[in-house]
This record gives structure tokens, C-alpha cells and sequence, in this order.
């Protein structure tokens, strides 16, 4: 319990772990489905705070590691195009495609822009009216709303060279899929308090209804984290299977309405390829009809079709991903693959699990 002199209410937070052992009976895995809850459980060194038989696995809730790499192969080659500027956040720069990245394409003279918000490309199209700027929608239901948003904006001027590689995914298919595969023993499941900020949390009931597994909706703190694991075991404990929300302070148990009539506007379900996961029905969101001009694989379906499909990788993340591999026991893990040389999102990513493991956990 080497940590919890790290934390700023000590006693608190021994209170906390003396329940967990108390409601600890025998072994569980819980999934942190969020990427910035396994940095967080990394960084602070929640796992040694477990009781005896209570493990951490990561699950697909980081958005970059996620993405198929066809689809980022897909936006790298648009970046071959004359006359194309692409826009992206900036944890996308050093993901590896089959053949080359976002930072080596940059590196290499391409028109490359790291922009903080969508709406900053759309700046930068007002900025370069002689080019086409392509901004690479990439995130879950918390970074959906801001692109919509952008789409609208461009929309109602007529911005005749913005568009957006969508690549959004929702998080509540992924994690069906997930469950339904039944590759991996979960005990519970840490559901990512930002996104449920635009979902609510009974988006989560079809998992305790459908699969008897036990939820607990937790924000990004340490402290938020161990209730969340308390609550999951205590669910287990008393042989109950819910949707407990233990981040009140942000989360409502519905929707939040005004995300969902921008997202209704703008987006309508597709299904998705998901890395390590395949294609999922309906995980996905495409462009509306009426936003169509804005959508850059229609406007560049003519370059996308020429871009191969990738070949098979040794990269394991999708195994990572799935939950069904720990980053230590992948054999390219601080070997031929680190944060310097990655060869997949998740060493690269800010919210992925190897990248977390490598910095905190690798000793």
C-alpha cells in the first residue's frame, strides 16, 4: 500500500481499500473499459491496492487504439493528394499505418495540422480557401457533438473546402460485442464517465439485464476509481448485477437531450471496423444525407478505392484491446515495439494500455 501516502485524503482512501478486502470473496476481473481510467489505475498504483484476486484488465475504450487501421491508412492517403490539408488531434500523429504515419508524412513535406477542435479546422479552411482541409473524426460519444458541431458551422456559411473523415464510434455496441464473444471472464466493468455524460447511464442496463455482470459508472480521479471497484465488488459480494453511477457530480442516469438532437442531426448509426473487435452492426456513424458535401469519403471515394487493404501485423493490440492479452505478456512488448518505435496505437496512445504499462508498471 506503498501509494496511499500519495493521495491527498489518506484515511479516506484506507477506508476504501479495507472494504474492498472485506467484500473481496474470491477472485474477480474487473475491466476498466476506459483508456484514461487504465492511465489513471496505472499512474497511481491502484492495483497494488487490491485485495488478493482482484485484477484489472483494459478493455476498447481507447478511441485511437480502436481505430481500424484501414480506415487510417485510408486518411493517410489522402494526404498523398495534391491540394489536401489534414487535420487531426494530435494523439493521432505517431499511430503507425501499414507504410507510414501522420508525424513521418509531416516530416516528409506533407500538409499536416495539429488543430485543438474541430472548429480549428474549420478555421484553417477559411484559412486555405485554395485547398481542401479534411479533419479525421475520431473519438467516442464525447468528441461526437464537437464534430457535429463543425459540421454545422461549415454547413450554414457554405464552406465549399472542409470536410470529415468520420471514424466515431459508440461505446455501448463495442462492449456487447465484447461480452457476447465470451473470450474473456469479466467480473465487472468500469464504464467511462465522460462519455456517459452524452449517453447516461442506462445506456449501460442491457449488461447486469442481458449478461449478469455488474457496472459502476466512475469519473477519472483515483478516488473515483477505487469506489467504482468498491461498488463492483459489493455488487458481487451481495449477488446483485446493476448500473451503479458513483460520478453524480457529472453524470445523469438518461441522456444528455441537446447532445442527442445534434447527433441525431448530423449522424445516423452505420456499423464500424474496430480494431481487435471487427466490424460491429451499427457501432459506427456516417454522415447524413443533407451534410453529405461534408463527408470526405464521398467527396474522395475516387482515392480511398485505390487504397489496399492492410496485411496481417504482428502488432497484438487488438488482442490488448479485447482484454484476452496483458500488454507484458504480448513477446514485442519492450522489445521490438516501445513508445519510441511503436507498432501499434496502444504504445503510442495517451490512453493506451501498453503505453501505460511501459511508463508506470514496467519495473
Amino acid at each position: 500500500m506503498k501509494f496511499i501516502d500519495e493521495f491527498r485524503d489518506k484515511d479516506l482512501v484506507r477506508d476504501i481499500v479495507r472494504r474492498l478486502g472485506q467484500f473481496a470473496a474470491g477472485p474477480a476481473t474487473i475491466m476498466e473499459v476506459c483508456g484514461t481510467h487504465t492511465m489513471a489505475a496505472a499512474r497511481f498504483g491502484l492495483k497494488t491496492l487490491l485485495p488478493p484476486g482482484v485484477s484489472l484488465v483494459s478493455g476498447p475504450g481507447c478511441p485511437v487504439c480502436v481505430t481500424a487501421q484501414a480506415d487510417l491508412d485510408g486518411f493517410l492517403a489522402l494526404g498523398q493528394e495534391p491540394g489536401i490539408i489534414l487535420s487531426s488531434f494530435g494523439d493521432m500523429l505517431r499511430v503507425p499505418g501499414t507504410a507510414t504515419s501522420l508525424e513521418k508524412e509531416r516530416a516528409a513535406g506533407a500538409a499536416v495540422r495539429v488543430v485543438y477542435s474541430p472548429l480549428d479546422a474549420v478555421d484553417l479552411a477559411w484559412q486555405e480557401t485554395g485547398k481542401q482541409v479534411v479533419f479525421f473524426g475520431v473519438g467516442f460519444e464525447t468528441t461526437m457533438p464537437a464534430t457535429a458541431v463543425a459540421i454545422q458551422v461549415a454547413a450554414a456559411d457554405n464552406l465549399p473546402n472542409f470536410s470529415v473523415f468520420c471514424v466515431h464510434k459508440t461505446m455501448p455496441a463495442a462492449l456487447r460485442a465484447l461480452l457476447a464473444a465470451e473470450e474473456i471472464k469479466v467480473s465487472g466493468l468500469l464504464c467511462p464517465g465522460h462519455v456517459t455524460t452524452i449517453i447516461g447511464a442506462a445506456a449501460y442496463d442491457f449488461i447486469p439485464r442481458e449478461f449478469g455482470i455488474p457496472c459502476a459508472v466512475t469519473g477519472f480521479e483515483p478516488l473515483d476509481l477505487l469506489l467504482g471497484i468498491d461498488s463492483i465488488l459489493h455488487q458481487i459480494a451481495q449477488g446483485q448485477a446493476r448500473v451503479d453511477n458513483v460520478y453524480t457530480r457529472a453524470v445523469q442516469v438518461q441522456p444528455n437531450p441537446r447532445a442527442q438532437a445534434l447527433l441525431a442531426d448530423v449522424f445516423a448509426p452505420a456499423d464500424a471496423p474496430w480494431r481487435g473487435l471487427g466490424v460491429i452492426p451499427g457501432s459506427g456513424l456516417t454522415i447524413r444525407k443533407k451534410y453529405r458535401q461534408y463527408d470526405a469519403r464521398t467527396r474522395f471515394a475516387a482515392v480511398l478505392a485505390q487504397v489496399p487493404p492492410p496485411p496481417p501485423s504482428a502488432c497484438r493490440c487488438g488482442e490488448v484491446l479485447r482484454g484476452v492479452l496483458r500488454p507484458k505478456e504480448c513477446p514485442l512488448f519492450d522489445q521490438a515495439c516501445s513508445p519510441s518505435h511503436p507498432l501499434g496505437p496502444c504504445m503510442v496512445s495517451s490512453e493506451g494500455a501498453c503505453a501505460a504499462v511501459f511508463r508506470y508498471e514496467r519495473e
